[in-house]
């Protein structure tokens, strides 16, 4: 029996940066499910166990690979374990790496700075592609229609989502594991996955490169999850 990819979205931004590549995955007889992530940050913290629920609700029974973008790797700890027994490859699509145990920040403490300046004084923040020049954010997805998707189903987070602490349960990471990055931001996770002794591969592209080169990235999921 084949197993469901179930495509995790960045919560920064919406199922639209997936479902390219799930579309791609369906017209080759792959099953593929995309939650959509962009009501966690309503109410108050934590926020991680909202992320955990919207994907359980997404996950049909049967073999599970589950992929994650950007900060959404984060989550895939508490994800796998969730649905423990379902699980048969985790993959990592220019993603943030958990570590083997303990707990994980969402932002860096510079990082954290960074958005502090930009949140209102309700501590909400912009959109994640207002944070970005209107030509950066063109460059990143060239596209039209697909850029204007992405930027309207945006949720504006909270400035506590990024300053949460992600619990990592133990022996995650047991299951079959991959890597992929697409460019250098991302080459220090790619470093570790490789001393994890995970496969690593490199196609090069800006972070939303899946949007951009939906076959590729799809070709690169069926590969890494036999």
């Amino acid at each position: 029996m084949d197993s469901t990819f179930v495509l995790v979205h960045s919560p920064s931004v919406g199922p639209s940066t997936w479902t390219p590549v799930a579309a791609v995955l369906r017209a080759r007889g792959r099953a593929a499910v995309v939650p959509s992530l962009v009501d966690v940050g309503a109410g108050a913290p934590p926020y991680w166990p909202r992320i955990v629920d919207e994907v359980l609700a997404s996950a049909p029974q049967g073999p599970l690979v589950i992929v994650a973008h950007s900060n959404a790797g984060l989550f895939v700890p508490l994800i796998a374990e969730a649905l423990r027994g379902q699980i048969s490859s985790c993959l990592f699509v220019d993603a943030a790496l958990p570590p083997r145990t303990g707990s994980a920040r969402a932002a860096e403490p510079e990082h954290l700075a960074f958005l502090g300046a930009m949140a209102d004084p309700d501590g909400i923040l912009p959109r994640w592609t207002d944070w970005w020049p209107d030509e950066a954010v063109a460059e990143l997805i060239p596209d039209g229609a697909a850029r204007r998707e992405i930027v309207a189903e945006q949720p504006r987070l909270p400035l506590a989502y990024y300053d949460q602490e992600i619990p990592v349960p133990a022996k995650w990471d047991h299951v079959r594991g991959a890597y992929l990055w697409f460019g250098e931001p991302y080459a220090r996770a790619a470093k570790e996955a490789d001393e994890r002794g995970w496969p690593v591969t490199r196609i090069p592209g800006d972070h939303l490169h899946q949007v951009v080169a939906p076959a590729e990235i799809a070709d690169w999921l069926v590969a890494a999850s036999r």
